[in-house]
């Protein structure tokens, strides 16, 4: 009987491991790409440009914010070097884009499972993989609109540094933190139905607390160390460094980044599987 116990105990921690979060992302790997094409699509079904929309959408706020800023505030970035009245917008678009993928993320997550009942009821459905599908369908709108700044780069600065290949290297720790943090607020979307409008709260005061419409330069000399808290300006910073500025990333910052936000997704995942047998309760 205590054999019994231990064995269970053991194949119950063994669900919670990080491998265990691994083999469900490859086992399942069909189904979120085939559940992510149908999110996708189904944003834009029966409007007349369809899909274009993810395009033309970051296009009409990288135009809107180049007017404002540029012609409108002249403003500077002040980073050095000639700068053009136009690359206020694109350093601008740059933070602005690493900030809406991760709001977009949070802002979607408590709804996860409270928005899909009748995936809870189905007692083969792998559930762990409705915040994978969040983070896949948020990365492509977020390559959209990389895909935009990298135009207007391209026409204010009439060139793309090399170190833009680089992007990948530094956006990837902050979908796996992005990841951790949607399997969390999944959960306590389902316990905590409030949760949804203070995330909405909260990623738009971050918006204010990350370095996306000022440099850090700007912010006073004691009050930096709390900025650079926000998981956020950091990797604001190394996606202007490489896309905008030419400059290599940070290598042993986003080491450190990479393996924090890992804990991060594998506590959110283990979370996530400990609390999935209240749902149905619940709901």
């Amino acid at each position: 009987m205590m054999q019994g116990i231990q064995i269970n105990s053991a194949q119950s921690r063994a669900k919670l491991s990080l491998p265990s979060m691994i083999k469900s992302i490859k086992s399942n790997r069909n189904l979120i790409y085939q559940m992510s094409k149908r999110e996708i699509l189904g944003k834009y079904k029966g409007s007349a440009l369809g899909i274009l929309w993810s395009i033309i959408t970051p296009m009409i706020m990288l135009i809107i914010y180049t007017f404002i800023f540029s012609v409108v505030f002249k403003a500077k970035w002040n980073h050095g070097g000639d700068e053009s009245k136009y690359e206020f917008a694109v350093v601008l678009f740059a933070g602005l884009l690493t900030h809406t993928f991760l709001a977009e993320v949070l802002n979607k997550s408590p709804g996860l499972i409270t928005g899909n009942v009748n995936y809870v009821k189905k007692v083969v459905f792998p559930l762990e993989i409705l915040p994978v599908i969040n983070i896949v369908t948020c990365c492509f709108n977020a390559l959209i609109s990389i895909g935009v700044l990298l135009v207007a780069i391209l026409l204010v600065k009439n060139d793309i540094p090399w170190t833009a290949i680089q992007l990948p290297l530094v956006f990837f720790p902050l979908v796996i933190l992005a990841s951790g943090l949607s399997w969390f607020l999944a959960s306590f979307g389902v316990f905590i139905r409030d949760i949804g409008q203070s995330i909405t709260i909260f990623t738009m005061v971050l918006s204010f607390l990350s370095p996306v419409f000022y440099p850090i330069s700007a912010v006073p000399a004691i009050l930096r160390p709390w900025l650079m808290l926000n998981p956020l300006t950091f990797i604001i910073e190394q996606v202007r460094n490489v896309l905008i500025w030419g400059v290599n990333p940070n290598y042993l910052g986003l080491l450190l980044y990479t393996l924090c936000a890992l804990a991060v997704c594998w506590l959110g995942y283990a979370w996530f599987q400990k609390t999935r047998k209240g749902f149905a309760d619940v709901l």
